[in-house]
């Protein structure tokens, strides 16, 4: 779990920043919520880590800690999980910003792992509109390209709780967080039109809507790999000086 915070000392942050024209700072957002009785509450955080470790790997950028709470409520039938406000979290990403700013790093992408934080494009749409340099990856073609790539069988529609990609990241980068029984949780709810309103408890009684049973560690790398490929473009738009 030591990966999950970055290492770096302060000079380790001023001499990247010194080889660099504009700064980039990488924020993982995750969760803490059921997903199932194979996997643990902080998935959503461990696959959003995961991402920014990949990109930081790739790109000069300076690899913050994650936010591990955020907007869960849909989940909230389930022990264990615990949520926050959209205003608290919306807060929270723009006081960070802010905060890079004051240091010199004016550039803020969010790497979000879990769905239900919607309001995390509300951040950064607003951002944008004071001047701002944030954005919000990976988006759902970033990862559709990953899915591919990848060899993921489920389409994103399908796999959309501890599914085939969540278990496929953890296989590869946290298989000691596993839990047994995801061969066999395998769940298809496709038509979700009132999540909003019923919650997951409406359309699953195990908390799995996916195909678990279809993970596997090589397509966990692939995933990243991709998405670490991806994040070339965001890399581009966010240290260009147009």
């Amino acid at each position: 779990m030591s990966d999950l915070v970055p290492a770096d000392t302060t000079e380790d942050v001023r001499m990247r920043g010194a080889g660099v024209s504009r700064q980039v700072a990488v924020l993982p957002v995750g969760s803490f919520e059921q997903h199932g009785p194979y996997l643990p509450l902080a998935t959503d955080t461990l696959v959003a880590c995961a991402v920014a470790r990949e990109i930081a790997g790739a790109y000069p950028v300076h690899l913050l800690p994650p936010v591990t709470i955020s907007c869960s409520h849909e989940h909230a039938a389930w022990p264990g999980t615990v949520s926050i406000s959209a205003v608290t979290l919306h807060a929270v990403v723009r006081d960070i910003a802010a905060s890079l700013r004051r240091s010199g790093v004016d550039a803020l992408v969010v790497v979000n792992g879990h769905g239900g934080n919607y309001v995390l494009g509300n951040v950064v749409q607003e951002a944008s509109a004071r001047g701002e340099r944030m954005a919000l990856f990976p988006a759902p073609e970033d990862w559709e390209a990953a899915r591919q790539r990848a060899g993921v069988v489920t389409s994103l529609l399908t796999d959309m709780h501890a599914g085939e990609i969540e278990m496929s990241v953890l296989l590869h980068a946290h298989p000691e967080m596993l839990r047994p029984g995801y061969e066999t949780s395998d769940f298809v709810a496709d038509d979700r039109r009132h999540l909003l309103t019923l919650g997951m408890s409406g359309y699953t009684d195990s908390g799995v809507i996916g195909r678990p049973s279809l993970g596997s560690a090589e397509k966990g790398k692939e995933l990243l790999a991709s998405l670490a490929d991806s994040f070339g473009t965001y890399f581009s738009m966010m240290t260009c000086d147009a």
